[in-house]
């Protein structure tokens, strides 16, 4: 069997891939025309799926000064935000974005060369690390993330991820309630109340040593809170497959970048890709008949 290469770019992906990129014009002094759009592409998704360093990227693929520079470009034409947006705009299309129930988490990233947006990690002995807070739909698509420090609660960016969604957001009605799902880092009453302004119907583990200020759960709690309601199922597991998605990409697993901007393109660009995979697994996938 053939090793499998994932930053090869389909025809089909690169076709949703074209549109949101601007269209370059003539240098006013000529030159040597610019390198092929799709070339560079492939070279950037080749840096994100390997974790490489740029100086070490193949010459066959692109010069790694030339793809740098486009990546940088992309970066801040917001390429790689827009490419997410149109990903899930085609899983949309074919299933449908759940909106009714959402997860949200946040996860510590090393970030060894420091820069913006890092912080003291609690949870690596106080090395530089920087936090990711994702939010998911009910299938587990990324639908928001935001950078901070790492020493940063998740209860503190809790709103600004909320408020970070690349798409529109229909708004929530009777009809059409919108549930999230939060586990006890998020069990604050700060933080309730403004997930509550967004029109989300909370559902939180309770965090018993917040609601108590005394002690611990008592084992009786710890029963309580992880006895199964019957009708009910387990629902923020989905985030969490999400982070291990992202995982997947070398290029996340240890932030490299000091320029925050840098690491969020990367970012972008996976959750881009994960987006697409997912709509073309729905979309081929075996559905059973009508009765």
């Amino acid at each position: 069997m053939s090793r499998t290469k994932p930053w090869q770019v389909s025809d089909e992906l690169w076709e949703h891939v074209r549109p949101v990129i601007p269209a370059r014009g003539a240098h006013p002094k000529g030159g040597r025309p610019a390198q092929d759009d799709r070339r560079m592409f492939e070279a950037i998704v080749y840096v994100l799926r390997t974790g490489i360093q740029w100086n070490a990227l193949p010459r066959e693929l692109a010069a790694p000064s030339t793809a740098y520079d486009r990546f940088r470009l992309w970066e801040k034409q917001g390429v790689f935000e827009r490419l997410w947006a149109a990903g899930l705009e085609a899983f949309d299309e074919v299933e449908g974005i759940e909106w009714e129930w959402q997860s949200l988490d946040g996860t510590q990233i090393k970030a060894p060369f420091g820069g913006g947006a890092t912080g003291a990690n609690p949870v690596e002995r106080r090395k530089r690390g920087t936090k990711r807070s994702q939010l998911s739909e009910g299938h587990g698509l990324p639908l928001a993330v935001v950078l901070a420090a790492a020493n940063r609660t998740d209860m503190t960016v809790a709103a600004v991820t909320l408020d970070a969604i690349v798409i529109a957001r229909p708004q929530p009605d009777e009809a059409h309630p919108q549930h999230l799902s939060l586990d006890a880092g998020y069990d604050y009453k700060r933080t309730l109340a403004e997930v509550k302004a967004r029109g989300y119907q909370e559902h939180v583990r309770p965090n018993w040593w917040n609601r108590n200020h005394s002690h611990r759960a008592t084992p009786e709690q710890l029963a309580h809170a992880a006895e199964r309601q019957p009708g009910k199922r387990s629902r923020r597991w989905v985030v969490e497959r999400l982070h291990a998605w992202l995982n997947h990409t070398r290029r996340l697993l240890i932030r490299w970048d000091k320029l925050p901007s840098c690491y969020l393109a990367f970012l972008c660009l996976a959750n881009a890709l994960i987006c697409f995979q997912q709509a073309v697994r729905f979309q081929t996938q075996v559905r059973p008949l009508a009765a």
